[in-house]
């Protein structure tokens, strides 16, 4: 769990884990520790959604990107207005059936129905959230959307030391996993809550690893 750990925390490719690693006397290879963070990373998540907090009334939404191999993809990206994280999802388009997509899963994984949502003007959104959330407020105004594209660039610089994301699979997982770390920082977990901020984290991970 602790190479796990650190991948998600920090800016390390899998090689610097390896390397972290062999010099604490445990030698393993960096397709190895790929293949814990793969394996464990959606485990933690979900021995953890117990004691996530309830989110906020009001998403931000919006959309960034990252290359999978070699391709351009969409991340859809959600924040509510204490800075949990709602969800993430990967696509291959930008359009009404990936933020549909989105929508549902958000919903389905949190039961909780948001009152205002904030995007931006693209035009899928309105048809989409009468659909899904008639009754929210759909608030579509310059700068309003700014919490959830100032976070995007936590992510941008997560994964910029890696070398690059393979596939559609390994991306969801990496970058859910970011967004579970960034809840997880921010005290949005009743998790290790009597611990000192600067090993919350470390303690956190201890009592999931029981879970798991």
């Amino acid at each position: 769990m602790v190479a796990v750990r650190w991948y998600l925390r920090f800016n390390l490719s899998y090689r610097d884990v390896e390397e972290l690693l062999v010099e604490r006397g445990v030698e393993v290879d960096h397709v190895t520790v790929y293949r814990w963070v793969q394996r464990f990373t959606p485990l933690l998540v979900d021995a953890a959604r117990f004691s996530r907090h309830s989110p906020g009334d009001r998403w931000y939404v919006d959309e960034t990107y990252v290359k999978v191999n070699g391709v351009w993809h969409y991340v859809y990206r959600a924040v509510d207005q204490y800075g949990q994280v709602i969800d993430v999802l990967v696509s291959t388009r930008r359009d009404a059936c990936a933020a549909r997509g989105f929508f549902r899963r958000a919903l389905s994984t949190l039961k909780v129905t948001p009152s205002e949502i904030v995007t931006d003007a693209a035009a899928v959104y309105p048809a989409v959230l009468d659909e899904l959330i008639p009754s929210a407020w759909h608030h579509v105004e310059r700068y309003a959307n700014n919490p959830i594209e100032a976070d995007h660039s936590q992510l941008k610089h997560r994964l910029r030391p890696m070398r690059g994301l393979r596939t559609d699979k390994t991306a969801q997982v990496i970058i859910a996993g970011h967004a579970f770390m960034q809840n997880l920082r921010r005290g949005h977990y009743e998790l290790a809550i009597d611990t000192p901020p600067a090993l919350r984290v470390a303690a956190a991970f201890t009592e999931l690893a029981q879970a798991i």
